[in-house]
């Protein structure tokens, strides 16, 4: 792992740490008005369920309300989180379901072993130099033929903001946004086969377009 990658990450976890509690209560469950994301996490889950039984891994799982929703609809499901705080604050308010500490950047599972990898609105916090290194590791964790669902803030063009604070809290937390077409090419060259892009207009106090990709590693 780089200096730079160490420097994401550190201030990544500190931001959302501080904001953990305010963050899970403004978004205890973001997707309840929102069908068109539903929509697409069910389809996603059904997917995954006709794959077989292997698990999906919700990367930045946050207050593990989608890890919830996917458990919900019959997949084994659990969660990765960068922030120990919202990894505990997942637990308490899911105790059913299991969340640990790790990063994206180097996921600490076996080959092969996953059905699935959702990541809604988490690789917006990766760097542009860090971003292939991810969608490496999702492709390594998946089994052949198993799917991946993104979910980020996208716009016309690729850009970048950096925010001090946020919730009342002192932070250094770096957003990137990107267009759809440069997270599609990204994910074919980590091996990864793009099936579908869906953008939708912003929703009520969004200000930004939302893309979900839906991408699969190939059998064979």
């Amino acid at each position: 792992m780089t200096a730079t990658t160490h420097d994401f990450l550190h201030a990544t976890r500190a931001s959302y740490d501080a904001m953990a509690a305010d963050y899970t209560e403004r978004y205890a469950d973001h997707l309840a008005d929102l069908p068109l994301d539903r929509s697409l996490v069910s389809a996603f889950a059904e997917l995954v369920r006709a794959q077989g039984s292997a698990p999906v891994a919700d990367i930045g799982s946050g207050p593990g309300y989608v890890t919830a929703r996917l458990h919900a609809l019959g997949v084994p499901v659990f969660g990765v989180d960068l922030s120990p705080r919202m990894v505990s604050l997942a637990r308490r308010a899911h105790p059913e379901l299991r969340f640990h500490v790790g990063s994206m950047t180097s996921l600490d599972l076996p080959d092969e072993t996953l059905g699935g990898v959702l990541a809604l609105y988490s690789i917006i916090h990766v760097p542009d130099s860090d971003l292939p290194t991810v969608f490496t590791e999702f492709h390594r964790v998946l089994a052949p033929g198993g799917h991946v669902l993104l979910g980020f803030q996208a716009g016309p063009d690729d850009s970048h903001l950096h925010l001090a604070e946020r919730f009342g809290h002192e932070m250094s937390l770096d957003y990137w946004f990107r267009t759809p077409d440069s997270v599609a090419a990204l994910l074919t060259k980590a091996g990864l086969t793009v099936q579908a892009q869906t953008i939708r207009e912003p929703h009520e106090d969004e200000t930004r377009q939302r893309a979900f990709l839906l991408a699969r590693k190939p059998v064979g």
